[in-house]
């Protein structure tokens, strides 16, 4: 395996890792609509690149699979969103919400830093496809960052002093 097929790898699993963290955190955060509403779409910008991932990934011999299904939400998807309803906004709620959000600033920072070496790497290939693909998806994990560290600096501040 090279190294531009182990980063596409790494790539595929790490968005199809984001997309579901950020389900997840949509779904245990139902109450607060910004995050649920906003997660959702961010989730779907993973799927996507989930997809282009994958096309891509068979030009290079690689077998990626498709995005994971949530079609079905299981009933533990019905459980954390009963409790997350039950729980609305108390204080531990708001530190699983900035504990959550970390997580997903973490997962998204890994993505980025992927997607910026295989942009390196396609520039030094001149490799149009793979440069194509990093410029496309890139951004918009760039994107997911700013939501993670702008929802960080604005709800750490309350949730941490009132405690």
């Amino acid at each position: 395996m090279t190294g531009v097929t182990l980063t596409l790898r790494q790539l595929h699993d790490g968005e199809r890792t984001l997309e579901h963290d950020l389900l997840t955190a949509a779904e245990r955060h139902r109450t607060d609509h910004e995050i649920h509403h906003v997660a959702i779409d961010l989730s779907r910008w993973s799927r996507e690149h989930g997809g282009r991932l994958a096309e891509t990934g068979r030009h290079y011999d690689l077998d990626l699979r498709g995005p994971r299904d949530h079609s079905s939400p299981g009933a533990l998807a019905t459980l954390r969103q009963k409790a997350a309803e039950a729980l609305g906004r108390r204080p531990e709620t708001g530190l699983l919400l900035l504990h959550d959000l970390c997580d997903l600033h973490l997962a998204a920072t890994r993505n980025s830093l992927h997607w910026e070496m295989l942009a390196q790497a396609a520039q030094a290939l001149r490799d149009e496809r793979l440069l194509d693909l990093a410029s496309f998806c890139h951004p918009r994990t760039l994107r997911q960052l700013r939501w993670t560290n702008t929802m960080i600096k604005q709800l750490a501040p309350q949730l941490l002093t009132s405690v």
